[in-house]
């Protein structure tokens, strides 16, 4: 079990996670749709995944381009993507808490689905 966390592996790729979220948020759009709840929230998650992949990617070729700044940079994106997340759905709280709710549960389950095969890639990759 030590091995496990121990053993360096490459760093899985980024898209196909990504694409998993992006289906479990079509795949969120019926139900929402069956169950009544708010689209504002489906619509809202959706935004804020978009948005933070793409601030993602910003940061990932600005981060390609410069050798000294990688890391930094890095922590910095992490910081401003939660911060963002943060405030975005604390003023959709302020404004709606159906629409609120509906966006955090549906965003953290994107998420969470995202995690999971980055974790599953990782861990089922060759190790060096």
């Amino acid at each position: 079990m030590a091995t496990l966390f121990s053993t360096p592996r490459p760093e899985p790729g980024h898209l196909m996670p990504a694409l998993g979220g992006v289906v479990v948020l079509l795949l969120a759009l019926p139900i929402f749709l069956v169950a009544g709840w708010p689209l504002e929230g489906w619509g809202l998650a959706a935004v804020l995944w978009i948005g933070l992949h793409a601030l993602d990617l910003f940061l990932a070729r600005a981060r390609q381009r410069t050798d000294t700044l990688g890391a930094p940079m890095q922590a910095f994106g992490l910081l401003f993507k939660l911060v963002v997340l943060l405030v975005v759905l604390f003023a959709a709280v302020a404004a709606n808490t159906h629409v609120a709710v509906a966006a955090a549960l549906t965003y953290a389950l994107a998420y969470t689905f995202e995690l999971g095969l980055s974790l599953v890639g990782y861990f089922g990759a060759a190790k060096r």
